[in-house]
C-alpha cells in the first residue's frame, strides 16, 4: 500500500492506494484532513447582490441544477453538477449563505471560470 496527500479544492486528504494487478483491486480511501487556516471571506455588504460568486472550475457540461435563487445553503452544499470529461463532478457553495442567482441551466456547456452562480 502506498499512502499519499491530496488537495482538491482547498481540501486535503490522506489517500492509501493498494496495490495490484487492477482486476479486483480496492477503490482508494480517502478521509478528509483538516486544511491549512485560510483568510476569513469578507462579509457581503447587507443588500448585496450575489457578493460570493461560484466559478466553473473547468469546462464542462451542466447535468443537473440542484440549489435555487433563494434557498440558504451551508458550505460545502451541492449546487450543481458539472460533467468534465465523462466524470460528474460536484460544484459546491464555498461558505454558507443564501443563493442569489443561478447562472445556468441543465444542458448548459460552460468555459473555465465562468460564473455559474452567486451567493450572498
Amino acid at each position: 500500500m502506498k499512502n499519499y496527500t491530496i488537495t482538491v479544492n482547498g481540501t486535503v486528504y490522506d489517500v492509501t492506494v493498494e496495490e495490484g494487478t487492477g482486476a479486483g483491486a480496492a477503490a482508494p480511501k480517502a478521509a478528509p484532513k483538516a486544511a491549512a487556516p485560510k483568510a476569513a471571506p469578507k462579509a457581503a455588504p447587507s443588500g448585496a447582490q450575489g457578493a460570493v460568486k461560484v466559478n466553473s472550475p473547468m469546462q464542462g457540461k451542466i447535468i443537473s441544477v440542484s440549489a435555487s435563487a433563494g434557498q440558504a445553503v451551508k458550505k460545502g452544499d451541492v449546487l450543481m453538477i458539472l460533467e468534465a470529461m465523462k466524470m460528474e463532478n460536484e460544484v459546491v457553495a464555498p461558505q454558507d449563505g443564501t443563493v442569489a442567482s443561478i447562472n445556468v441551466s441543465a444542458g448548459d456547456s460552460v468555459d473555465v471560470g465562468a460564473v455559474l452562480a452567486t451567493l450572498n
